[in-house]
């Protein structure tokens, strides 16, 4: 049912401080901005930087995966390098790095296949859950399928095509990384109300706005099915 990731809200104590790091250490390109947020472009995904001033507030302490190009991963690896304290982690034949952004998320940068140059999507967010299964039974029903599940930590890994999420019960994972707390995401769904009927029964509330339906799941994250 979902298909693709809209958005993901970080929230930040400094608009112009937490802008600027984007801009200028991974050279996304701005969307739009106000007085309360910023929203810049990972490929067809926007990260939303958001001032605490509303709800929802965007993640805190959120862990989330950045596309970058196998060609260019070295020299990604070796502009960071010169700024950041690096963790590097291979997945398989893939390699990813991870490092701080400045209030606190991990950011991870992950290489991808495809022909698109710099950052080019978001492609995995990880949240906190209380209960493992209640939170894998919530997902599994709106059609993310369970990939992998964590030997030595409680962990989920579910996917759709081209994301994933990671759903973890508290713990400290790789390069000591969070799950995010209150983390806003937008996903997209072929009927939006198809959707919310599929989970209604979990959700702690739902708002129908312009756009599309927002809902909170069992954890407290806000979740807005948007047609497409």
């Amino acid at each position: 049912m979902i298909s693709a990731l809209r958005w993901l809200a970080l929230e930040v104590k400094r608009l112009d401080h937490a802008s600027a790091f984007y801009r200028e250490q991974l050279a996304l390109d701005t969307v739009r901005e106000s007085e309360s947020e910023v929203v810049l472009s990972a490929g067809e995904t926007d990260l939303v930087l958001r001032r605490p001033s509303a709800i929802p507030r965007g993640g805190l302490h959120t862990h989330y995966a950045l596309s970058i190009p196998v060609s260019e991963y070295d020299d990604w690896y070796d502009q960071l390098a010169e700024s950041f304290d690096l963790d590097e982690h291979t997945f398989g034949s893939a390699r990813s790095l991870y490092f701080y952004d400045p209030d606190g998320n991990c950011v991870e940068l992950g290489e991808s296949d495809g022909e698109e140059s710099g950052v080019h999507g978001l492609f995995e967010v990880v949240l906190e859950v209380e209960e493992l299964a209640r939170a894998e039974s919530f997902y599994t029903e709106l059609g993310l399928e369970i990939v992998d599940r964590g030997s030595e930590r409680r962990r989920t890994r579910l996917a759709a095509d081209g994301f994933a999420l990671e759903l973890w019960e508290p713990h400290l994972g790789l390069a000591d990384a969070r799950g995010g707390v209150h983390v806003d995401l937008g996903v997209a769904v072929e009927d939006p109300d198809a959707a919310l009927d599929t989970v209604v029964g979990s959700v702690r509330s739902v708002e129908r706005l312009d756009d599309g339906i927002r809902v909170r799941d069992p954890d407290g994250h806000f979740v807005t099915f948007v047609e497409g």
